[in-house]
């Protein structure tokens, strides 16, 4: 059966700037099912009605009718099981992160969006009361209210508006910067090498100067004899892993790396009044660099999953971090890089984080990440080719049994409506319900240009992480170590001591000896890697 009508665009005009509003209290119990819902419809509000905090979604849609005394709703504690939003493009996807995260900070919980196309950062400011949203509120029993919500923007090394987000190349590790790179196997094999020596050596790779740096000292005539022992590095792969390199920083991607670096622990802070903090990304400035911001967004995942305690299961998550544009993330990813993104996924609940995937069909997202999604809300996909056709056929089979012939409602689908199931406060799977969404209560699309600019000046991280800084690092060390090599006496004359072996000549050479000094090769040195390769913070 249908469980689906049209319904009106969701967009509004700008508002007025951000003000404050109180703490949500916990949102109430469904309303009882009317007395003319038949028996399945009664059955499938009835797996909605919970008891303790819960996200109000929208009202649920039967038989082509808007029944707004039937709500459908996910609770707060099951937020950290992870979900997934899905949908063709323009069916609605952004207006569902922005009315998800606009309740979980009314209930004190941090957030984190990723802006990719430059309309979420409207969460910040009131929305504009409509025809169309007044409309829309009605049918679904919304008590629609003009809010803005305490909003954090950041912009990835500075590039676009937005509080300046880097990492530190030793930071980022080479898992994931062998993905941005499109390196081979073999060749994120021999990064990691590199990375091994370097971290070893206490050689910091703050940017990606150093990185070359170190590449270069590593293949040449004092360089090469010290990864001997641990397999080597062609001259090929270094020469493929420095043009890499040059094409990735011709791109503007130097910008990202270097330091201060970003404490990733700056996305859990709650506002004043209590609410949670919404820090949204700002990556309009960098949409040709997809496979950068999605792996970027995973580094932000890694850093925190080293970083957070384990605290089990709260009754509201720490965070929920929605990833956008997830299929980029997986495009041509690696099974070790997959495996990683998995394990990953599957331990950070534990520490109070819920990811959210946002993609547009459920395919995009491996089988192994997506059994671990609980809570889904699927919007419009469209079947205008046989592919399509396969895609729809695929996300029908992800969801639970249920009495809609969903091939016919997922299809049918207006904008603002999706078909969902979440995990109940008993962790099972709730019935499916097509539903129509509410209406985000801040404004949906951009805040304008000026109004960006102030809350990002007024933000008390603006003087910390505005200015790059560029301290001694990796390839200041090795560039005095040259210098030193220079000015150091020249060698005996080879008739006047036994001859030496080659490695015995490197082993004494001034530069050899200056660079030991200045990068210092006691051992206890190396840095503790994660399964992505990313370094643990040393706060």
């Amino acid at each position: 059966m249908s469980g689906s009508t049209p319904s009106g665009d969701m967009s509004d005009a700008p508002g007025p700037s951000p003000a404050p509003s109180p703490v949500a209290s916990p949102a109430s119990p469904a309303a009882s099912p009317a007395p003319s819902l038949d028996a399945e419809a009664a059955a499938i509000v009835a797996g909605y009605a919970f008891t303790g905090p819960a996200l109000d979604l929208g009202a649920l849609l039967w038989n082509g009718a808007c029944l707004p005394g039937a709500q459908i709703r996910v609770p707060l504690a099951v937020l950290n099981r992870h979900g997934l939003v899905a949908g063709a493009t323009g069916t609605g996807k952004t207006k569902t992160l922005q009315l998800v995260a606009e309740q979980l900070s009314a209930q004190g919980v941090p957030v984190f969006l990723a802006d990719v196309k430059g309309d979420v950062s409207g969460i910040g400011a009131p929305g504009a009361e409509s025809e169309k949203v007044r409309e829309r509120a009605a049918a679904v029993g919304q008590e629609w209210s003009a809010t803005g919500y305490p909003c954090e923007y950041y912009a990835l090394g500075g590039i676009g508006p937005g509080i300046p987000l880097r990492a530190t190349v030793t930071s980022f590790g080479p898992v994931l910067l062998a993905k941005v790179l499109g390196l081979n196997r073999t060749q994120e094999q021999s990064l990691g090498l590199i990375f091994h020596y370097a971290d070893a050596k206490g050689l910091e790779l703050v940017d990606l100067k150093d990185l070359r740096a170190v590449v270069a000292f590593l293949t040449s005539d004092v360089g090469k004899p010290e990864l001997k022992g641990i397999g080597g590095l062609s001259t090929v792969t270094a020469g493929v892993i420095l043009r890499a390199l040059t094409v990735f920083e011709q791109e503007g991607a130097g910008a990202f790396f270097g330091e201060p670096e970003f404490d990733t622990v700056e996305l859990l802070r709650r506002a004043a009044d209590g609410r949670g903090l919404v820090s949204v990304l700002e990556l309009a400035a960098v949409q040709r660099s997809p496979q950068l911001f999605s792996t970027f967004l995973m580094w932000l995942l890694a850093d925190l999953f080293h970083d957070l305690p384990e605290v089990g299961d709260l009754d509201r998550p720490k965070l929920v971090f929605f990833f956008d544009e997830a299929h980029l993330l997986f495009s041509g990813a690696s099974k070790a890089f997959l495996e990683a993104v998995t394990q990953t996924v599957r331990l950070i609940r534990s520490k109070g984080v819920g990811v959210f995937f946002v993609t547009q069909t459920p395919k995009d997202v491996p089988a192994d990440v997506l059994a671990q999604l609980g809570n889904r809300v699927q919007h419009a996909l469209r079947a205008f080719t046989p592919d399509d056709a396969k895609a729809l056929r695929a996300a029908v089979r992800t969801f639970p049994t249920s009495p809609y012939d969903l091939e016919e409602v997922l299809t049918g689908l207006g904008t603002g409506e999706a078909v969902i199931t979440v995990l109940s406060d008993k962790g099972a799977p709730t019935p499916v319900a097509a539903t129509r969404l509410r209406a985000p209560e801040s404004l949906m699309g951009p805040v304008g240009d000026e109004a960006l600019d102030r809350a990002v000046r007024a933000s008390p991280l603006y003087g910390r992480y505005a200015e790059a800084v560029d301290r001694e690092s990796a390839y200041e060390k090795l560039q005095a170590s040259q210098v030193q090599a220079a000015q150091a006496p020249a060698p005996a004359p080879a008739g006047e001591r036994d001859d030496p072996s080659l490695i015995e000549q490197v082993m004494e050479s001034g530069m050899f000896k200056s660079l030991a000094r200045s990068i210092g090769t006691q051992l206890g040195r190396e840095i503790s890697r994660s399964v992505f390769g990313t370094s643990r913070r040393r706060r």
